[in-house]
């Protein structure tokens, strides 16, 4: 049933002028320069608390690259279930060590939490880190029982909902695990990033960025898909986030689409530390 968090369907604000503009989100934000310190000081502290109880796994790595690695944060009974939640910072900036708090929703559900670390652009390719996820699930499946939840902010949006396209070569039993999956703010649709200068860093080609947008590839079936953006988002990212629950719910997949009003790019994460937040609650229901 539609509310007021609620959307369907983004037409947008008409023909985009500048395609820098309409995916800069630091200069759409006031005072977005903060949050990354922030973010740092409150996961170090999290990071922190749960080693002290034992209850953290740092740096455990999944692949041979540096940056393929991940950490591991288990709640205080045995696990329901896995959550994941891959961060963003367009493929080419940010590290998981902002983000460790964020699991602290689902940790007090009684959900294990893992934060993947994956190699950035140009160091490699959108194509390449889409398997490096890939690869970190793989190991994932034997470490935790249960089912396992995805979640991902803005490019980690994308990698998330890349992993219940029906192209990811998942084995049967890990796809079936993977029953529900989050993509907060994410960009589906990679094609306008090849008008934008941040190309020069992601080194998109037309090929790769069809190839690598979920809203022009087929769901697998029974994917189960939420799609979340804040309603005081840039236009494309309010787009982007009502595209992919529009076509891929035209393609029999179980959706559902929102808007939180008043979020930013950069506060909407901040419903995944609460364990009440209709995300969490999603992630973490059986």
């Amino acid at each position: 049933m539609m509310n007021e968090e609620t959307r369907s369907i983004w037409i947008g604000d008409g023909p985009i002028a500048d395609f820098d503009r309409a995916y800069d989100n630091g200069a759409a934000v006031q005072g977005s320069e903060a949050f990354s310190p922030h973010w740092a000081d409150a996961a170090a502290r999290f990071r922190d608390e749960l080693t002290a109880k034992g209850r953290a796994e740092i740096g455990t790595p999944y692949g041979p690259r540096p940056r393929q690695h991940y950490d591991l944060f288990r709640p205080e009974d045995s696990a329901k279930g896995l959550v994941v939640f891959v961060h963003g910072g367009y493929w080419h900036r940010q590290s998981i060590s902002n983000f460790s708090h964020l699991s602290a929703g689902a940790l007090s559900r009684g959900f294990a939490v893992a934060v993947p670390e994956y190699t950035l652009c140009p160091e490699a390719t959108i194509s390449e880190i889409t398997q490096e996820i890939a690869a970190f699930l793989g190991e994932m499946a034997g470490r935790v029982d249960g089912p396992i939840r995805l979640s991902g902010h803005s490019a980690g949006g994308h990698l998330v909902s890349r992993m219940i396209c029906r192209d990811i070569g998942l084995s049967h039993e890990l796809a079936a695990r993977i029953d529900r999956v989050a993509s907060i703010s994410g960009v589906h649709d990679l094609r306008p990033l090849l008008r934008t200068k941040m190309n020069a860093v992601l080194k998109l080609d037309e090929g790769q960025a069809r190839a690598e947008s979920p809203a022009l590839l087929e769901p697998r079936e029974n994917a189960d898909l939420f799609c979340v953006t804040g309603g005081a988002e840039l236009s494309e990212f309010r787009r982007q986030n009502a595209l992919l629950a529009n076509v891929w719910c035209g393609l029999g997949a179980r959706v559902s689409c929102f808007e939180r009003p008043g979020k930013h790019h950069f506060d909407i994460i901040d419903d995944l530390v609460d364990a009440d937040s209709r995300l969490v609650r999603y992630l973490t229901e059986l």
